[in-house]
């Protein structure tokens, strides 16, 4: 069973979601919130698998409670799924960069939906590689961007350095086994040592370590 906490501020967008997670037989909300710091303290005493994370709540927002979540030793097996109806690259970004392990907007059908939250349940990165191009794009662009590498980045080997920058672009693992001409399989032990190595908790976290680290040039 794949334990559900939603966390948005709209008390019909909670039941509409309630309804709709509580309706399959593999997942089951385990509680809700109202606001950021409700959704932090309701994670650490339910400890989820997975959150569905509105960005915009009155109080501590949606993004500072993921990074909350998120660096909380307590919850390591704890994803986040920010959702939200504004599609703007900034808190994609934010998102992303404070350890989300995905986007996505409330248009989204409701089946998408809920394959989100059984892909990110397993460890999976919800972010397609035109969001992660677009992402990147926009940040890359902005002035005065200065790397910083992460500490264990010395700790890759010069493959996985080109590996984790063609993540970065916004590559899946079958773009990358062409780009280098490996094989899928090849490509996605090299995506997966890198995430090791570096503590990526998983291929979205990936995408902000290269960016971070200066591997994505624009």
């Amino acid at each position: 069973m794949i334990r559900v906490l939603l966390a948005d501020d709209q008390d019909l967008v909670r039941i509409g979601l309630r309804a709709l997670v509580d309706s399959e037989d593999d997942l089951s909300v385990v509680g809700e919130a109202a606001d950021g710091l409700a959704a932090v303290e309701t994670a650490r005493r339910e400890r989820p698998d997975v959150v569905l994370m509105d960005v915009r709540m009155p109080g501590v927002d949606g993004i500072e409670a993921t990074r909350r979540i998120v660096g909380d030793p307590a919850l390591a097996g704890t994803r986040v799924v920010v959702l939200t109806t504004f599609e703007l690259d900034e808190y994609v970004f934010d998102a992303l960069r404070h350890g989300a392990s995905g986007f996505l907007t409330k248009d989204t059908r409701p089946a998408d939906l809920l394959r989100a939250i059984r892909l990110v349940a397993e460890g999976e990165a919800l972010l397609s590689p035109s969001v992660t191009r677009r992402v990147v794009r926009e940040f890359a662009t902005r002035p005065a961007r200065v790397p910083r590498p992460h500490p264990r980045l010395g700790s890759l080997t010069d493959r996985e350095r080109e590996v984790v920058a063609l993540v970065g672009e916004g590559l899946s693992n079958a773009e990358i086994a062409g780009r280098l001409m490996v094989s899928p399989a090849t490509a996605r032990t090299h995506v997966s040592r890198a995430m090791v190595k570096l503590g990526a908790r998983d291929r979205a976290q990936l995408v902000v370590f290269a960016y971070q680290s200066g591997l994505v040039v624009s």
